[in-house]
Protein backbone atom coordinates (compact mmCIF):
# COMPACT_ATOMS: atom_id res chain seq x y z
CA UNK A 1 0.00 0.00 0.00
CA UNK A 2 1.46 3.38 -0.71
CA UNK A 3 2.28 6.00 1.76
CA UNK A 4 1.50 9.20 -0.26
CA UNK A 5 -1.95 10.36 0.35
CA UNK A 6 -2.66 11.46 -3.28
CA UNK A 7 -1.36 8.05 -4.44
CA UNK A 8 -3.75 5.94 -1.83
CA UNK A 9 -6.46 8.36 -3.16
CA UNK A 10 -5.61 7.23 -6.85
CA UNK A 11 -5.75 3.56 -5.83
CA UNK A 12 -9.18 3.78 -4.06
CA UNK A 13 -10.11 5.79 -7.27
CA UNK A 14 -8.78 3.14 -9.71
CA UNK A 15 -10.84 0.26 -8.12
CA UNK A 16 -14.46 1.86 -8.32
CA UNK A 17 -13.40 2.32 -11.99
CA UNK A 18 -12.03 -0.83 -12.54
CA UNK A 19 -15.66 -2.19 -10.90
CA UNK A 20 -17.62 -0.18 -13.25
CA UNK A 21 -15.52 -1.01 -16.47
CA UNK A 22 -16.30 -4.96 -15.65
CA UNK A 23 -19.64 -3.94 -14.91
CA UNK A 24 -20.22 -2.12 -18.27
CA UNK A 25 -18.09 -4.87 -19.96
CA UNK A 26 -20.45 -7.53 -18.36
CA UNK A 27 -23.51 -5.69 -19.26
CA UNK A 28 -22.59 -4.86 -22.85
CA UNK A 29 -22.05 -8.56 -23.22
CA UNK A 30 -25.34 -9.67 -22.32
CA UNK A 31 -26.82 -7.41 -24.39
CA UNK A 32 -24.97 -8.63 -27.12
CA UNK A 33 -25.90 -12.68 -26.06
CA UNK A 34 -29.82 -11.26 -26.51
CA UNK A 35 -28.80 -9.36 -29.43
CA UNK A 36 -27.57 -12.76 -31.27
CA UNK A 37 -30.07 -14.87 -29.33
CA UNK A 38 -33.03 -12.68 -30.71
CA UNK A 39 -31.32 -13.24 -34.50
CA UNK A 40 -31.22 -16.98 -34.38
CA UNK A 41 -34.96 -17.30 -33.13
CA UNK A 42 -36.02 -15.26 -35.84
CA UNK A 43 -37.41 -12.73 -32.88
CA UNK A 44 -39.97 -10.17 -33.85
CA UNK A 45 -38.16 -7.61 -31.83
CA UNK A 46 -34.64 -8.91 -33.35
CA UNK A 47 -34.19 -5.14 -34.79
CA UNK A 48 -34.75 -3.83 -31.56
CA UNK A 49 -32.81 -6.17 -29.36
CA UNK A 50 -29.93 -4.87 -31.87
CA UNK A 51 -30.03 -1.70 -31.65
CA UNK A 52 -30.16 -1.42 -28.19
CA UNK A 53 -26.89 -3.83 -28.46
CA UNK A 54 -25.34 -1.06 -30.98
CA UNK A 55 -26.11 1.51 -28.42
CA UNK A 56 -24.41 0.16 -25.52
CA UNK A 57 -21.56 -0.80 -27.38
CA UNK A 58 -21.12 2.72 -28.18
CA UNK A 59 -21.59 3.92 -24.65
CA UNK A 60 -18.63 1.25 -23.54
CA UNK A 61 -16.45 2.94 -26.02
CA UNK A 62 -17.72 6.18 -25.76
CA UNK A 63 -16.47 6.27 -21.86
CA UNK A 64 -13.65 4.37 -22.48
CA UNK A 65 -14.09 1.50 -21.62
CA UNK A 66 -13.77 -0.46 -24.78
CA UNK A 67 -11.18 0.66 -27.83
CA UNK A 68 -13.41 2.17 -30.47
CA UNK A 69 -11.98 -0.24 -32.82
CA UNK A 70 -13.07 -3.01 -30.45
CA UNK A 71 -16.65 -1.26 -30.95
CA UNK A 72 -16.71 -1.26 -34.47
CA UNK A 73 -15.71 -4.36 -34.79
CA UNK A 74 -18.69 -5.50 -32.31
CA UNK A 75 -20.79 -3.93 -34.06
CA UNK A 76 -19.79 -5.01 -37.32
CA UNK A 77 -20.08 -8.39 -36.43
CA UNK A 78 -23.24 -8.28 -35.06
CA UNK A 79 -25.08 -6.18 -38.24
CA UNK A 80 -23.58 -8.73 -40.22
CA UNK A 81 -25.33 -11.79 -38.34
CA UNK A 82 -28.66 -9.61 -38.29
CA UNK A 83 -28.11 -8.87 -42.47
CA UNK A 84 -27.58 -12.95 -42.89
CA UNK A 85 -30.83 -13.79 -41.00
CA UNK A 86 -32.37 -11.46 -42.70
CA UNK A 87 -31.34 -12.53 -46.15
CA UNK A 88 -32.07 -15.94 -45.13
Amino acid sequence: MPNIKSVMKDVVKSRKNHLRNVSAKSAMKTFIKKAKAAIDSGNEAQAETVRKAVSFIDKTAERGIIHRNAAARRKSRLMKRAAKAAKA
